[in-house]
């Protein structure tokens, strides 16, 4: 666990040397603030709901996470560095685990500058906690799922851009599958909406906790953890 803060560390200072993590944010920020303006302010200032954010601000991550994670693999290809790094004492368990450590530390600074938004609706009138709460579980839970994704795109080019392209598909093919899942019927679209990014997000932001909804992020962080050591494992023995 040592190592993997360690890397997390280091990752975390590559990041904040790097202009790229400035202009995500500003973006994000600039988005999710323009949103909040068309949606509340302009509009829908008399209904107090937190959804009304929440939404629109998980839609930006879309684009933003592909950003944050496709240097986090690529960029130790890209270098050379890769092979210091996977004959390192580190095991490449703990290298994944650092490097998610790292982009889930940004996840954590994304959601929490979008708080700003409830607080300043709070002004005209009461939000309901539960909903509050667990719309930005909800947020979290879709980022950090977000970002295990764009980390084991990552692992798949040491060029950054096809490692955010790849991301972007991967993470676009995800939101969208309950769309592309209504052209179908019966039994074969249950199956396929299961797999949906967004789908699950629906209960928690009624305000509702379903422990399945909570583990469905759990399990695809897992897997999209255990697919980037696969490959990385792959690498480190050609």
């Amino acid at each position: 666990m040592r190592r993997a803060m360690a890397i997390c560390s280091k990752e975390l200072q590559s990041y904040f040397y790097s202009p790229t993590v400035y202009v995500a944010f500003a973006v994000y920020v600039l988005m999710s603030s323009i949103m909040f303006y068309l949606n509340f302010v302009l509009t829908n200032y008399s209904i107090v709901d937190v959804r009304l954010v929440v939404g629109n601000t998980s839609f930006i991550y879309l684009f933003i996470i592909p950003l944050l994670t496709m240097r986090l693999v690529s960029e130790e290809f890209r270098q050379g560095t890769d092979e210091l790094l996977l004959t390192s004492p580190a095991g490449i368990g703990e290298i994944v685990a650092g490097k998610y450590m790292a982009a889930l530390t940004l996840m954590l600074l994304l959601v929490g500058s979008s708080l700003i938004y409830p607080w300043i609706m709070s002004g005209f009138g009461d939000l309901e906690q539960p909903v509050l709460w667990l719309s930005y579980l909800s947020m979290f839970l879709l980022g950090a799922a977000m970002m295990a994704i764009g980390l084991f795109s990552s692992t798949l080019s040491s060029n950054q851009m096809v490692a955010g392209i790849a991301g972007f598909v991967i993470l676009l093919l995800l939101w969208i599958v309950d769309w592309m899942a209504d052209g179908f019927g019966g039994k074969f679209r249950e199956y396929i909406v299961q797999f949906s990014l967004t789908a699950r997000q629906a209960n928690l932001q009624k305000g509702v906790f379903h422990l399945a909804d909570v583990l469905f992020y759990v399990m695809l962080i897992a897997v999209f953890l255990v697919l980037s050591i696969q490959t990385l494992e792959r690498k480190r023995w050609r």
